[in-house]
């Protein structure tokens, strides 16, 4: 069994690595904007999310990033997790995908997801398409 991919990095590596990743993906002024509004309580989430969700597994190599991208904007229509969905619109575009294909993958949850969701999804897809 290989090694799991964070093991052997300390955790600043981690976090560096995270950031990296994580401005790449959403932008600087995105993670500006949430780095700036880290309080004593959500110190500690920001860690996480830096050194676990950016670190170790945007990081890893097993996925492009596009086709992370995909699998993140299907669980984020599906569990309705509107601000984050079109946060990651926006982050799916950095990473390649079109507008079409983003469109597609709308289109597609439908089926698995919920007319309803996709419907709610469509939406924010025009507003942040709209952004530009």
């Amino acid at each position: 069994m290989s090694r799991p991919s964070g093991a052997g990095r300390s955790g600043e590596q981690r976090y560096d690595d995270g950031m990296r990743v994580r401005r790449e993906v959403l932008g600087d002024a995105h993670v500006d904007r949430a780095v700036a509004g880290t309080t004593a309580e959500t110190a500690d989430f920001q860690d996480l999310i830096t050194r676990y969700a950016w670190g170790d597994i945007w990081s890893r190599p097993g996925l492009a990033r596009r086709d992370r991208s995909i699998a993140v904007l299907t669980a984020l229509i599906a569990l309705g997790h509107h601000e984050e969905f079109a946060m990651h619109v926006r982050a799916a575009q950095r990473n390649g995908l079109s507008r079409d294909e983003i469109v597609e993958v709308v289109l597609q949850s439908a089926i698995y997801c919920g007319v309803p969701a996709a419907n709610t999804a469509f939406r924010i897809v025009k507003d942040v398409f709209a952004e530009k």
